[in-house]
């Protein structure tokens, strides 16, 4: 248990310095996303065939076709939301794209079947006053820069790669992160050859950071948290998720210099506290029923 606590923490952190990374890598939001998935897809392939795992993912044709539509949205979202880091920086862009677990919620009732509760409800509120503090000057002004729309687009596409994901449910653990990622990687493959063909010039300064983004961020990141998820307590896995964006708002701010203003700081605390608020109150919920249950 403390060792899949330990592997799951260590994802979180590495998916949250995600747009740092990034930062150092001078090539545009598709192309980055093109060569991480493609890194981190050959790592996950020679995971799997070290674990020595059979693959299954072509015996439910129904679950594969979701797990095709969800990593779609896969990719394209991290598409989006790296096109958001350039533009409107790091902090803002985690803020928008984490929109969509509070979007998750609010359509459970429908997707998923579950209760809307106030809890639900109230996070939601929560999460919409944030995006009014982060973004208010621009919402005042009538001008929505193009960096938020994306990192919304984002947040959007997120929403579809996880309903879809759920629905897969014979395909799980390392066998899903790695189809996941390779189909992703396909389809950023498809969208850049018809752009601009597939090559990619990557400067002699940018190989250090493409590598770490791709091996330790993607590759690493991804199997340790698909590793560790199923081993751990559904509030945990809830609670520590919020890691991820908190790390990424207190990275951007110590490595980028990025600042926010106190009524920024303000929105960002309605933001994640009404996401977690929201996703833990369902998570208890799911355990005293099971308890019920039993």
């Amino acid at each position: 248990m403390k060792n899949a606590y330990f592997k799951y923490v260590v994802a979180l952190l590495l998916f949250g310095s995600n747009g740092v990374v990034a930062s150092y890598i001078l090539l545009n939001s598709y192309e980055i996303v093109y060569l991480r998935t493609l890194i981190g897809s050959i790592f996950l392939i020679f995971v799997f065939a070290l674990s020595k795992q059979k693959a299954q993912f072509w015996k439910n044709k129904f679950h594969f076709l979701y797990l095709v539509i969800s990593s779609v949205a896969m990719g394209a979202s991290w598409i989006f939301l790296f096109e958001a880091y350039t533009q409107i920086g790091v902090s803002i862009a985690t803020l928008a794209y984490y929109c969509g677990p509070v979007i998750v919620m609010i359509l459970s009732p429908l997707i998923f079947k579950e209760k809307m509760t106030s809890a639900k409800l109230l996070g939601f509120f929560a999460v919409i006053i944030g995006m009014l503090c982060v973004n208010g000057q621009a919402f005042t002004q009538g001008r929505i820069s193009l960096g938020l729309i994306f990192g919304i687009l984002s947040a959007i596409m997120y929403v579809i790669m996880v309903v879809f994901n759920k629905k897969a449910v014979s395909i799980t653990g390392l066998e899903n992160a790695t189809c996941q990622l390779v189909i992703s990687f396909i389809t950023v493959a498809i969208f850049m050859g018809l752009k601009q063909g597939f090559s990619v010039n990557v400067m002699e300064g940018n190989l250090l950071p493409i590598l770490i983004l791709g091996v330790i961020n993607t590759g690493i990141g991804c199997y340790f948290y698909f590793s560790s998820i199923g081993q751990l307590p559904v509030q945990s896995v809830s609670i520590l998720g919020y890691l991820e964006p908190l790390s990424a708002l207190i990275f951007s701010a110590a490595i980028l210099g990025e600042k926010l203003s106190l009524v920024q700081i303000a929105g960002a605390v309605l933001i994640l506290g009404g996401a977690a608020y929201g996703e833990l109150f369902r998570s208890g919920n799911k355990l005293k029923e099971a308890k019920g249950e039993n």
